[in-house]
């Protein structure tokens, strides 16, 4: 098996739909929000989730046009730090790197609110490790918007004072946004599980993070710079979702609509080649 992020064997089983997304432009958007027209949604696929009309971006964001908000799951901030304190050390720049990703996204969506879906932070204590050029990053991308944090099973309280109290979900809309899809909860929002597809190509398996969703549910990728991932076949995912669900693998600059017959489960033999 190869985990990789290089476009080429996808072509082997993307379809028509996604042939038209072309690349994300780093153009800035405009003060109203972007537009279906604009550059900034170029490399984007709408999904419709109970009604209401999604974009989901190469970024592993979504963007609700009706709301002008702009979702992410899964942050995970000072995770790096964490395992340090624990014995583990990892390179020191996650938080920096998924700053810095969520940034152009946002300059790209001009939102006026942000809902981060739970897990922004790696543990509790994360708000005493982050480093003050981070914390004070985060403080302005927060005072130019809306900015709402729906607490996960990572950061369940407030991390840190200046950054305000968490939501145990949010309602707008037909949708509501938490951290974990319920069973038998419809019409949400979630992340949680960190999406992944394993898909075979005619090279080789390859594994990357997506979006996937049916009528009623949409679950977000991770997105934060140390994050692993759960194949969307494992039982706990699978049972969330409808039998018609659709898979969208992340690309460097576009996503990849995967039909259901080549995803695999972890372990899975390929028997059509």
């Amino acid at each position: 098996m190869i985990d990789m992020d290089e476009p080429a064997p996808l072509h082997d089983f993307v379809t028509a739909d996604a042939e038209t997304a072309s690349a994300v432009s780093d153009s800035g958007p405009a003060d109203s929000g972007p537009t279906e027209s604009d550059p900034a949604v170029a490399g984007c696929v709408q999904a419709v989730v109970s009604g209401a009309i999604l974009w989901l971006d190469p970024s592993g964001a979504v963007y609700w046009p009706d709301q002008r908000a702009l979702i992410v799951a899964d942050l995970h901030l000072e995770k790096g730090s964490a395992f340090a304190s624990r014995g583990r050390f990892l390179p020191p720049y996650d938080t920096a790197h998924t700053l810095d990703r969520l940034t152009r996204v946002i300059r790209r969506f001009n939102p006026t609110r942000v809902i981060c879906l739970g897990d922004s932070f790696h543990d509790p204590a994360a708000g005493g490790r982050i480093a003050q050029t981070d914390l004070a990053r985060l403080a302005t991308l927060m005072g130019q918007r809306d900015w709402i944090w729906v607490s996960g099973n990572h950061d369940p309280a407030q991390v840190h004072p200046i950054l305000g109290a968490s939501v145990g979900e949010w309602r707008a809309g037909p949708l509501v946004l938490r951290h974990e899809a319920e069973p038998d909860g419809i019409s949400d929002l979630s992340g949680h599980f960190h999406p992944t597809a394993l898909v075979a190509t005619r090279a080789r398996r390859v594994r990357r993070r997506c979006f996937v969703h049916d009528e009623s549910r949409l679950i977000l990728p991770a997105f934060g710079a140390y994050t692993g991932g759960l194949n969307i076949l494992t039982p706990a995912v699978r049972r969330l979702l409808e039998r018609g669900f659709k898979t969208w693998l992340i690309g460097d600059r576009r996503l990849y609509a995967v039909p259901r017959k080549r995803l695999l489960a972890d372990n899975s033999r390929v028997t059509d080649r």
